[in-house]
């Protein structure tokens, strides 16, 4: 007897649609919502696409999203670091102290502050993998260590809560040349931060998608015991993770410090949440294992562009809390949706 086999096509090499190809992509639910905010800002108020407004909502975007992005790859690593907001305050005073007070060069300040930084990213990771905490309760530890230094060492170097005078300092003008200098497109003035903003998502994108320690990334977020069984060494990869959050602080700090000459000891505090919910909205989950870093990307200019375009609007403040919050809930929804369709994608 013979019996007419009808051949099936090879899941492994059939072709997917538009959408399947899509819906994998962890930044698209972002990058729909910032279509939105830009449509609906666009309408409202005519400043928004000014070419002064466009510069005043990327600028505001720029360095929360140098921290977003960052966040985003360690969140994607399963952690989180609560101390990356107040790290920057922390960076620029250790600049602006040597710089002023000990009178340094700041270029030997920012070197100084970068070894400084990376040490206190080792130590929450080395910490974090050493007690087996949650990263949320030992970060949150080094916040409020960090608060107290800034505080403490400020107000016994200079008997206030601020460092200024970084404009008559030794090397300042080639530091602030290339961390925050201004240039113009059609007679309107950016700020090179932005640049800085690109150059760091491009790098992060490029780390998780494209080299072995994205993998590693994602593989340490999905499941540590997974990871460890394939040979993945989880605990170099999670401290690397927090020396990076720790590096973004560093740059974001030196830019600041270097763009506004002066820094308060209570700077940064409460940005970490900013950071998260930007990391959020761009497509990553909080229990880790899928993210993206352009999606914290976009998810900063979303920020960027709100809370520019209310001012913009003439409408109060207040209302950009309720706009984070509702776009919070949203983008927890929208990942979870995300996340299930691209595992049934991928099957």
């Amino acid at each position: 007897m013979t019996a007419a086999i009808q051949a099936q096509p090879d899941e492994r090499i059939a072709k997917k649609s538009l959408t399947d190809r899509l819906v994998v992509r962890p930044e698209i639910g972002a990058l729909l919502g910032a279509v939105l905010v830009f449509v609906f800002f666009s309408v409202v108020t005519g400043q928004f696409l000014s070419p002064l407004g466009v510069a005043t909502w990327l600028d505001d975007s720029s360095t929360l999203g140098i921290m977003a992005v960052v966040v985003a790859l360690l969140m994607v690593g399963g952690e989180f670091d609560l101390s990356a907001g107040v790290m920057t305050a922390s960076t620029s005073l250790v600049t602006a102290i040597l710089a002023t007070q000990a009178g340094w060069n700041v270029w030997l300040a920012l070197l100084v502050s970068l070894v400084f930084a990376l040490g206190v990213g080792a130590f929450n990771g080395w910490l974090v993998m050493k007690t087996g905490l949650p990263s949320f309760i030992v970060t949150l530890g080094s916040f409020l260590a960090l608060q107290g230094l800034n505080l403490g060492v400020t107000r016994l170097v200079t008997d206030t809560v601020q460092v200024s005078g970084m404009r008559s300092t030794s090397g300042y003008e080639s530091a602030g040349g290339l961390f925050a200098s201004t240039f113009d497109i059609g007679g309107t003035e950016f700020q090179s931060s932005i640049v800085w903003w690109i150059v760091v998502t491009a790098i992060a994108a490029w780390l998780l998608l494209r080299t072995r320690f994205g993998n590693w990334i994602f593989a340490v977020g999905g499941s540590q015991v997974s990871a460890r069984s394939v040979g993945v060494p989880v605990v170099r990869t999670k401290i690397l993770l927090f020396m990076g959050t720790a590096v973004g602080a560093w740059l974001v700090g030196s830019i600041n410090i270097l763009r506004f000459a002066s820094v308060q000891a209570n700077q940064g505090i409460g940005l970490e949440f900013q950071y998260i919910i930007a990391a959020v909205i761009g497509g990553c989950l909080l229990t880790g294992g899928f993210g993206s870093a352009v999606g914290a990307a976009i998810g900063a200019l979303i920020f960027g562009m709100a809370r520019q375009g209310i001012v913009f609007a003439q409408w109060n403040s207040d209302w950009f809390m309720l706009f984070l919050g509702i776009m919070l809930l949203a983008a927890v929804l929208v990942n979870n949706a995300f996340r299930r369709r691209a595992e049934r994608v991928r099957r």
